[in-house]
């Protein structure tokens, strides 16, 4: 997911979005503990996504 996306979006919508970022990380580390996640690279990418979203929401915040 992009910045641009990310911004684009209600305060509403990016803890919606932050939610299932959670969720799907959540998903994935149980994936990995149980020897079936086969694209571990999903990991980074969900936890940069949740990254991004904080950090939107921290600018929108300081506004």
């Amino acid at each position: 997911m992009k910045a641009s996306e990310i911004r684009s979006k209600d305060a509403a919508e990016l803890g919606k979005e932050l939610e299932s970022l959670l969720r799907a990380q959540f998903s994935l580390r149980m994936q990995r503990a149980t020897q079936q996640l086969s694209n571990t690279s999903q990991l980074k990418k969900v936890r940069r996504d949740i990254a991004r979203v904080r950090t939107i929401m921290a600018e929108n915040a300081g506004k």
